[in-house]
């Protein structure tokens, strides 16, 4: 059986699975899981995965969630360049330094200003207060400010001078706001050169190939039906 990968490339993490996959010429079968149509929430996506969330890997009769787990599973089980995840241990250590913490910060601060600018108005049909959204765009500021202060400093990426799935799993959230309609590069020299060396390394049309929908998000999102608006309601109060 052939490795599946269950993905929307809407999603972030789904993205950077998909890019390391398709870089490393690591053969797949793309399962499309639709969120804005609940797909993850059906009885066949519940036995590839329990979490009920995207990516999900499924090798044979071995299931995998999360997306950082799922890039490690493919890393050791391809045999990638070593860059990807260098066995160096200080730069090793960066990489997981940012993994780590990047859940709570450049990921849900970018995936929060996705939310109020496309999700909430635009799917949902609801008015977002203003003090919300200045309140989300102050915290993506400051995750932003570290991802250049903190984490690339003066290197070429993350861990040093190649791209590693820090640098993967970085530039997937950063576009996200991107997509909800704010340059997130404008006044950002450092933050804008490492994008394109980012996008360089990855290649360009794999690059812009991947992130070709989720850009035209905000002008094609649609009012979400009624059973669709019912899950992702509940959801809202972890934006607003």
């Amino acid at each position: 059986m052939a490795l599946e990968l269950y993905l929307d490339l809407f999603s972030q993490p789904c993205r950077s699975v998909y890019i390391f996959a398709k870089k490393n010429n690591i053969p797949f079968e793309f399962k499309t899981v639709s969120l804005t149509n609940g797909d993850q929430r059906g009885d066949e996506f519940e036995k590839i995965s329990l979490i009920k969330r995207v990516p999900a890997l499924r090798d044979g009769d071995f299931c995998l969630a999360e997306s950082i787990a799922i890039l490690l599973y493919l890393a050791d089980k391809f045999k990638t360049p070593d860059f990807w995840y260098p066995a160096d241990l200080q730069q090793r250590a960066r990489v997981n330094e940012y993994l780590s913490w990047q859940h709570s910060a450049m990921r849900l601060h970018g995936c929060r200003i996705f939310w109020l600018r496309v999700l909430i108005p635009k799917g949902l049909g609801m008015e977002v207060p203003q003090d919300k959204l200045d309140a989300a765009l102050e915290d993506l500021n400051n995750s932003l400010k570290l991802i250049e202060e903190k984490f690339i400093q003066d290197r070429p990426f993350i861990a040093g001078d190649n791209i590693s799935l820090a640098d993967l799993v970085a530039i997937v959230e950063i576009m996200q706001p991107v997509a909800a309609g704010l340059d997130v590069f404008d006044g950002r020299p450092k933050l804008s050169a490492w994008r394109d060396r980012v996008r360089a390394a990855i290649g360009k049309e794999l690059f812009d190939e991947v992130h070709q929908n989720v850009l035209g998000a905000k002008d094609n999102m649609k009012l979400m039906d009624a059973n669709t608006m019912a899950f992702f309601k509940p959801m809202i109060k972890l934006y607003m």
